[in-house]
């Protein structure tokens, strides 16, 4: 599994933590920036982290802003894409379960960073069960 990684500033500190979180687990990642916490502007790493997972040089893309919504908004204007804010290890289980995301974001202002690993470990180990679930994705994927 290759999972590429982006954040804004108000992200970088959770996107580093996550980092290490990776490596523990033995996960390959690429980090897309940003590089540390100047201001900058955070469609530009979405867009780079989830033209990885476009393109299957990733399997998955974690992003992480402060609210986590300007994130999801960038990702999911990207045909294939389905981002899912996770505030809680519930909505990351449904996010993989129903939804099958293919993008994990996440907040900087409104989770800790251990709820960030719980999160994360979570929507690893989760799996799409396909089903009524499949039915409702072709139709997103239908969208023009």
């Amino acid at each position: 599994m290759r999972i590429s990684l982006g954040s804004d500033h108000r992200g970088y500190k959770v996107k580093e933590y996550l980092k290490n979180v990776l490596k523990d687990l033995e996960i390959e990642y690429s980090d897309e920036g940003a590089f540390n916490e100047e201001s900058c502007d955070y469609p530009d790493f979405a867009e780079k982290a989830v033209k990885k997972v476009i393109k299957k040089n990733s399997d998955f893309a974690i992003l992480i802003c402060g609210s986590g919504l300007g994130m999801s908004i960038a990702a999911n204007r990207f045909k294939g894409i389905r981002a899912a804010l996770c505030l809680t290890v519930e909505m990351a289980q449904m996010a993989r379960e129903h939804n099958n995301a293919n993008v994990l974001v996440l907040s900087a202002n409104f989770i800790e960073l251990k709820e960030a690993s719980s999160i994360l470990n979570t929507w690893l180990s989760s799996n799409f069960e396909g089903g009524r679930h499949e039915r409702r994705i072709r139709k997103i994927d239908e969208f023009k």
